[in-house]
């Protein structure tokens, strides 16, 4: 049976020397001698290929064509083969790379594809007969182009990735180590890129096809079979997939054991949010978040949905509800969205709502750009939402603003202003935020999803990898932790107080109160009066406004101080908003000589010795678990390791070592074959059987393509926001050029109209 094949090696397997510009036909001129160049190799003493010559392999005949090949410069390719009826090969035909015609397989003719074909004659058939060895018999060693050696790494039969190589890559993949810095740290390690026989497109393609192959073929189906084989691992692992008619994904949560074990500890505040997108379905990430005992953001749940509507959202916050044991987070923070508000009113209507501020304040040049005083306004409206302290203040601001600029019209600002209990901070101050009025919480956690995900991203890549960014914030709170247990900042008072709060709080809460009683230095009080044990202070703080200019403000607070029931209030609502005591209150309290505050005012979320169920659960994730060889394999070498520091010791023991792993290498070579470790090495140990899943298939998203660039995350690189941020200003600029230009013109026509009369 005759197995022939007319493919050619792509442009990417070949290289010519930019020096090499002619085809000469005789042999010995169109070679590039290594010996030029002082880099003579073992590869070029090899003997020619002659008719006769006996090996006792298949692969023996092909390794050492392979070798030739590249001691002389020219990639080979297997051309053709026939066996018979019994399945054993008679003869094969190992040529040049580049033996084929030129021609391109490109669809459009006005852009031909490059082409190795040249039909170079150059080539060798092997016979092989039943017992006996496979034997040379037509040898053609003339070639028709110019040859190579010093670049004969790069074709394709010479590329060779090992085990170690693979290994390597993959780990630095889960570490969300881009590419290019990873093949960098082989290329560094390898001492240049001439001592590499693979280059970075091979890094890439090997980890897109282990990416694809780590938990099967269908996205959807892979990630089912993922949050599968999580909850059989730990039970209280969380997962719901909502499909359409068609059993097509549309969205889908997931929360982890720790994740639900964390919401015990620190369900008071939760922040939500949807502005991360995923490129290739276009779907929306959703995140819950909350904040520990260190002020750090810890993840609640994720999300991945097809719509932004108000049904999603309600699904969306009945999972997530439903996976909390159907316990209401006291306080919950979005941005704008109608839909969501619509959705939060349903869901959490006993939780207390507000919008995320920085949304709203994000909009202004949107919204109000148009205005000629817009610089005004803004400032105007910067000064009603952040120096209004009671809700008296804000509305003698607010409409002072709406009249001094006529924007009684806008409609924006008159819906703003209807729901302003929802996101102005003299609203909503009464309650505990945990310090938060934002959801840039939830735009810190997507920040770790930067370096993990990207337009490619799959679904089931995408879920993999927040197992990362989750392994990164544990890691990080357990620092803090060890920190707080084992280190101590000293006090920079003599206050009991401060001694109080030492012992009780983090470090990270305890620097915070150290700042607020630190700034009781720039408050003056003054005692205004006394009605039993209720004492009323006018408390004068000098606030530094800009540091550039050394602008300065004096602002005026409150506080209620009642001694009999130890009540302390201030009008900044400090306390009420963050839970640490503002410098007004301790300018009180210090005067007083108090030494201990109640218990009441030491919040055990903060404290050191919160109780915390998610301590207790591990943070090692199973789904993507390396298969038995990789884990021996890193077993062995770092057994190995300890034994290469003493070889490297001194060159007799190194000489010594080097003896004793080929002697090993030879004892164990003969008991495992390295082919078997092709399908061994990555996660993708197979995808789970479809025994422990339900028989009906979950079909991907339609993969969204969209015109031009495709969306963005929030988060952009400080490059990009330095030229977004020139391109405004010089937009500004022009604006405001022209702005000057037109009224210039204005007052020349008015005075010439003037000299007329």
């Amino acid at each position: 049976m005759d197995n022939e094949t007319a493919t050619v090696q792509d442009s990417s397997d070949m290289s010519i020397s930019s020096e090499d510009d002619g085809f000469e036909q005789q042999k010995e001129g169109n070679v590039e001698l290594q010996e030029e160049h002082g880099e003579a190799r073992a590869e070029a003493l090899l003997q020619d290929p002659e008719v006769g010559m006996n090996f006792e392999s298949e692969d023996a005949v092909q390794e050492y064509y392979r070798s030739y090949a590249k001691s002389k410069g020219f990639g080979v390719t297997r051309r053709s083969s026939h066996t018979d009826n019994h399945g054993e090969l008679k003869y094969f035909t190992l040529c040049c790379s580049r033996y084929g015609k030129t021609q391109s397989n490109s669809k459009n003719l006005l852009k031909p594809n490059p082409s190795a074909g040249l039909g170079c004659k150059a080539k060798i058939n092997i016979t092989h007969h039943h017992g006996a060895n496979f034997q040379l018999s037509k040898v053609i060693l003339d070639h028709n182009h110019t040859l190579s050696p010093l670049k004969s790494r790069l074709f394709r039969c010479n590329k060779k990735m090992d085990f170690h190589v693979k290994r390597r890559l993959l780990l630095n993949d889960r570490a969300g180590i881009r590419v290019n810095k990873n093949f960098n740290s082989l290329v560094v390690a390898a001492d240049g890129h001439e001592n590499l026989t693979f280059r970075e497109k091979d890094c890439r393609n090997f980890l897109e096809k282990e990416r694809r192959l780590k938990l099967g073929s269908g996205d959807a189906e892979a990630v089912r079979d993922y949050f599968v084989k999580m909850q059989s691992e730990n039970p209280n692992f969380f997962s719901v997939m909502d499909v359409d008619d068609e059993s097509r994904l549309r969205n889908v949560f997931w929360a982890d054991a720790r994740s639900r074990a964390v919401y015990d500890s620190f369900n008071d505040v939760v922040t939500f949010d949807t502005t991360y997108l995923m490129n290739k379905y276009d779907m929306p990430f959703a995140l819950f978040v909350g904040v520990n005992h260190h002020g750090q953001s810890v993840l609640l749940g994720c999300a991945l949905l097809s719509n932004e509507d108000t049904p999603t959202f309600v699904w969306l916050f009945q999972a997530w509800l439903t996976c909390m044991s159907n316990r209401l987070p006291k306080a919950i923070i979005t941005d704008q969205a109608k839909a969501i508000q619509n959705a939060v009113e349903i869901v959490f209507s006993e939780s207390r709502y507000r919008w995320c501020l920085w949304h709203i304040m994000k909009k202004l040049p949107e919204k109000l750009g148009g205005y000629d005083e817009y610089d005004y306004i803004k400032v105007a409206v910067g000064n009603a939402v952040y120096n209004s302290l009671t809700i008296t203040e804000f509305e003698v601001s607010w409409v002072r603003m709406i009249e001094r600029y006529n924007l009684g019209d806008n409609d924006w600002l008159k819906g703003l202003y209807d729901h302003r209990h929802h996101w102005v901070p003299a609203f909503v101050k009464d309650a505990f935020w945990a310090g938060m009025s934002t959801t840039q919480r939830s735009e810190s956690m997507n920040a770790f999803f930067d370096g993990y995900v990207n337009a490619k991203t799959t679904l089931k890549h995408f879920v993999g990898q927040y197992e990362n960014a989750l392994r990164d914030k544990v890691e990080k709170e357990k620092i803090a932790d060890f920190n707080s247990f084992n280190s101590t900042i000293p006090c920079v008072t003599h206050f009991d107080i401060e001694k109080q709060f030492q012992l009780a709080y983090t470090n990270s809460k305890f620097k915070e109160f150290q700042e607020q009683l630190t700034n009781k230095m720039y408050c003056e009080r003054k005692f205004i009066q006394k009605e039993g044990a209720i004492e009323m202070y006018e408390i004068t703080e000098d606030v530094l406004i800009d540091a550039e200019t050394g602008w300065r403000k004096d602002i005026v607070y409150h506080v209620y101080f009642n001694e009999e029931e130890f009540e302390a209030k201030c009008s900044c609502r400090h306390f009420e908003f963050r839970g640490i005591f503002c410098s007004h209150v301790l300018s009180v309290l210090t005067h007083k000589k108090i030494k201990e505050v109640p218990s009441r005012y030491i919040l055990d979320r903060w404290t050191k010795n919160v109780k915390r169920k998610h301590n207790f659960i591990s943070c090692t994730y199973g789904g993507m678990e390396d298969t038995p060889v990789a884990k021996r394999f890193d077993m062995l070498c770092n057994s190995f390791h300890p034994v290469a520091e003493i070889g490297a010791m001194s060159d007799d023991s190194c000489n010594a070592l080097i003896e004793e792993l080929r002697t090993l290498k030879i004892k164990f070579s003969g008991n495992s074959s390295s082919d078997n470790n092709e399908e061994q090495l990555g996660a993708h140990e197979g995808a789970l059987s479809n025994e422990n899943t339900t028989s009906k298939t979950i079909l991907s998203p339609i993969a969204v393509r969209c015109a031009g660039r495709p969306p963005s995350t929030r988060k952009e690189s400080k490059i990009d926001k330095l030229i977004r941020e020139a391109k405004v200003k010089k937009k500004k600029a022009e604006q405001m050029e022209k702005k000057k230009s037109a009224q210039e013109k204005k007052k020349a026509e008015q005075k010439v109209f003037l000299n007329i009369l």
